[in-house]
């Protein structure tokens, strides 16, 4: 998900995909932990939409 995405979603929006971004990153890491991803950029990749989400909202906030 790219930067100028995010600042079109509604705060409510972002919290709750950030919600499911971080059960996603969480279920992915614990499966390359057992068993080795075919693509394991998708952990890196999925970190920082995790991270852009955060930012956007705590950007939010502060204003």
């Amino acid at each position: 998900m790219k930067q100028s995405e995010i600042k079109e979603l509604s705060t409510a929006d972002l919290q709750e995909k950030l919600g499911a971004l971080k059960k996603n990153y969480t279920d992915l890491k614990m499966a390359h932990a057992i068993s080795p991803l075919d693509n394991p950029m998708e952990i890196k990749s999925l970190r920082r939409t995790v991270a852009r989400i955060a930012t956007e909202l705590t950007k939010r906030e502060l204003q």
